[in-house]
């Protein structure tokens, strides 16, 4: 499904702005008039917005309205709640539409484009969003939470190895802040509930060895998937409107702002201390400790019990009572049924 662009992206702004004062409804006319288009021309973009899953209501006499559950990215909002918990402006970005935010960093990264650390690329939605294994993240618009953090490490490569334990807990830390979630987490990483998927990530890195290592950190996390994506997954998933009994609506602005901040706090604490304690709060977390599980690197596939993660970040693997770490980005973990 394509992503809303010309008079629809317009047209979506306007109701988005409307939307702020009050719930304010738009007219068909006021819009036809704007974008020197008929109502009847107003009516069928309307149309194609709501195929894609966008909450529109009509009234008539009134106009148009988004539903206020929408609650779409917005930078000046985001910035006002991430102030109020670090005392500080972030460096941030909000994009209507993008191929993909990792992607965007990495593009940055290879052209030599100066990066300030901490920078941070939303986007409404990802017309080519990537998951782990060269996997598709499914990412349509105004539903779900496509986030890139782009993070300096002085190390070198060597030191990054453990970051999707430290990503992992900062999603777990927001979740519980904000919703009083209690997620389980799947090396190396993937956030679960009751062994269904809420949300991935996808570290990328550029460096050297021993140089300074430049870091994109991806985070996926479900909102609220429509049914017509839903069906192109091919694993079990939940998102947040499931998760959330009140059914209040989720704020995405604050949600951007609580991550940004919990992910900064658990980096600061692995730049300094590593994963000396993060790693046993990982365990704690574990969704397959004690698992039988399958190990797969795609050319060999063998079994044997869970055990979490060392200090290191590896996966600890008890296999005919001798225990061994694995790592690597191409591993697959999987419990056995």
């Amino acid at each position: 499904m394509k992503a809303p662009q010309g008079n629809k992206l317009i047209i979506l702004n306007y109701l988005e702005q409307a939307q702020e004062i009050s719930g304010k409804f738009i007219s068909g006319q006021l819009l036809g008039d704007e974008l020197n288009i008929s109502r009847a021309a107003v009516a069928k973009h309307i149309q194609s917005l709501q195929q894609m899953g966008l909450d529109i209501f009509k009234v008539s006499g009134k106009g148009y309205r988004l539903s206020n559950e929408l609650n779409l990215l917005n930078n000046k909002k985001i910035a006002e709640h991430y102030i109020a918990l670090a005392s500080r402006e972030s460096i941030l970005e909000v994009h209507p539409v993008i191929d993909s935010t990792n992607s965007e960093f990495m593009r940055r990264i290879q052209k030599g484009e100066p990066l300030d650390s901490g920078t941070v690329i939303v986007a409404q939605m990802q017309t080519a969003g990537r998951g782990r294994r060269g996997r598709t993240w499914q990412s349509p618009f105004g539903a779900n939470l496509y986030y890139s953090y782009y993070w300096l490490l002085d190390d070198g490569l060597q030191a990054a190895m453990g970051l999707s334990i430290v990503v992992g807990l900062a999603v777990y830390d927001t979740l519980k802040k904000l919703y009083g979630l209690e997620v389980q987490l799947k090396w190396p990483n993937d956030i679960l509930v009751d062994n269904k998927k809420l949300a991935g990530v996808l570290v990328e890195l550029d460096g050297q060895p021993q140089g300074p290592c430049k870091l994109v950190i991806g985070i996926g996390l479900n909102i609220k998937m429509p049914d017509n994506y839903s069906e192109q997954i091919d694993q079990p998933w939940t998102d947040l409107s499931l998760l959330n009994p009140n059914n209040k609506a989720i704020n995405k602005n604050k949600l951007v702002a609580q991550l940004t901040h919990c992910l900064e706090t658990r980096l600061e604490e692995y730049r300094q201390t590593g994963l000396l304690n993060m790693h046993q709060e990982w365990n704690q977390l574990h969704a397959f400790q004690d698992k039988l599980v399958t190990l797969a690197t795609g050319k060999r596939t063998w079994q044997g019990i869970c055990e979490g993660i060392d200090p290191q970040g590896g996966i600890k693997i008890r296999q005919n009572g001798e225990l061994k770490s694995y790592f690597g980005g191409e591993i697959s973990l999987r419990k056995v049924n």
